[in-house]
């Protein structure tokens, strides 16, 4: 077993690392999908869309040739509607919602369709929104993820200065860092952001950590209001002997190292085990195996009936031959060396349901192992709980507390996204910052909007 870079030939990794939901090859591939749609009145799959998106409406529109009105449509509910139609887990939501899927009939291609629009008004550069004059009001926001994207248009619209604060050399948040290559590339995670900014009156400055660099207090004595946008990101640990071994890591930074890197510096295993079931796990699963891993082993404590990621995402795993193991919790990381050898785990079983209706693994007594130079733990992420400490923010483990939809217990400070809701979907922090952008423009000029 060994754990290196550089595993496969160029060719090999342009095809593992495709484009796994291409785009409609020709214009006519789109109208025929566009007319297949019947244009419900009271539409579930618009319900369904966290951001209201008009779907019957964006689709009638493509399906009369007006692609640039279906754009507008998408981006005025959803600004990186673009990105969205990449990754957004459609299964569950819109396309989920469809009503073919109750007709035993194949759904309507909805992302697919909101992709087609919303990249041709990106590669054409319309504009299609018009900035208002400035109105002499400063907001900060903190992260240049979807939330604080999404903020920053909604302000900048109507004629607020935005300035945002990023950690890192790229906007973009989890986009750009987060997700498998396969499904968003970073290049095109830099032309949304440039395409969002275009709309001017927005100013981002990388490098600029909250609790580093900059400060909530300089924040607040500058702007007229402060957004804080910068989600979540520690890596849950599994609290185990041995997780300290090289070779174990954290898929948050697999994947990073993927998207910043590239993929011929990132070092996999022969035998990789991955601890998780969700949407990070899959993408931190498959990855390795298109990186070249020989195996690679998902294990989930509980059951797939409980399992926080899709069908569609799990089978997008088991496709790329990575072996599933559920009811089974690790123990124990043996090495050698220094390195990891194997994987101790408990077999599990699952509680009588509680009020809720779920479920708890528990032990049942027996015990296996399974041979491993790399272990990628995805088994969860944590808020900044000691970062809104340092602040003196209300939050419940970690989670800012907020009224009135993004306040929080600090005035002129508002919060939204993923550190707000302990991490969602990326359309769901997009919706947070347009909510959170109509909620400031309130307060600060005390009118409706």
């Amino acid at each position: 077993m060994a754990i290196r870079n550089n595993r496969l030939s160029e060719t090999e990794y342009l095809d593992n690392f495709q484009d796994i939901h291409p785009p409609f090859e020709t214009k006519d591939a789109a109208l025929v999908e566009a007319n297949r749609c019947i244009f419900c009145y009271d539409a579930p799959c618009m319900k369904s869309c966290p951001t209201s998106i008009d779907v019957p409406k964006f689709i009638k529109q493509i399906a009369t040739d007006n692609v640039k009105g279906s754009a507008h449509t998408i981006l005025s509910s959803n600004i990186m509607g673009a990105g969205c139609s990449k990754v957004c887990p459609v299964e569950k939501l819109c396309e989920g919602a469809c009503v073919y899927n109750f007709m035993h009939e194949k759904p309507i291609q909805i992302a697919r369709l909101q992709r087609y629009s919303t990249e041709k008004a990106m590669e054409q550069n319309w504009q299609l929104f018009d900035r208002k004059p400035s109105i002499g009001k400063k907001v900060a926001i903190v992260g240049a993820g979807p939330a604080g994207l999404s903020c920053a248009h909604g302000l900048s619209r109507e004629g607020v200065d935005v300035t945002i604060f990023e950690k890192e050399e790229k906007g973009g948040g989890l986009m750009t860092y987060g997700i498998a290559a396969y499904k968003v590339t970073p290049e095109f995670c830099q032309e949304e952001v440039d395409y969002i900014t275009s709309i001017g009156g927005i100013d981002i400055k990388y490098g600029k950590e909250l609790g580093i660099n900059i400060s909530l207090e300089k924040l607040r004595s500058e702007y007229d209001a402060v957004y804080l946008a910068y989600g979540v990101g520690l890596a849950r640990q599994l609290n185990i002997p041995g997780e300290d071994l090289s070779g174990v890591v954290d898929a948050l930074k697999f994947i990073y190292d993927i998207r910043n890197d590239g993929y011929k510096s990132v070092s996999v295993g022969d035998e990789v085990v991955v601890i998780g079931m969700g949407m990070t796990a899959i993408d931190a699963a498959t990855q390795a195996k298109r990186l070249g891993a020989a195996s690679v082993t998902m294990v989930y404590r509980r059951t797939q009936e409980e399992m926080p990621c899709t069908e569609h995402e799990l089978n997008i795993a088991k496709l790329d031959g990575c072996k599933i193991i559920w009811l089974a919790a690790p123990i124990e990381v043996i090495g050698e060396n220094g390195h990891i050898k194997e994987v101790v785990f408990d077999e599990m079983g699952l509680s009588e349901p509680d009020a809720s209706g779920r479920r708890s693994p528990v032990k049942n007594g027996s015990t296996f192992s399974l041979k491993a130079d790399m272990l990628i733990k995805a088994a969860g992420q944590m808020p900044f709980e000691a970062l809104n400490d340092s602040m003196s923010l209300e939050h419940n483990y970690g989670k800012i507390l907020v009224e009135s939809g993004c306040k929080t217990n600090i005035q002129g400070v508002f919060a939204g996204g993923d550190n707000v809701n302990g991490g969602r979907e990326v359309v769901d922090a997009v919706q947070a910052g347009k909510e959170a952008a109509a909620e400031m423009l309130r307060e600060m000029l005390k009118v409706e909007c």
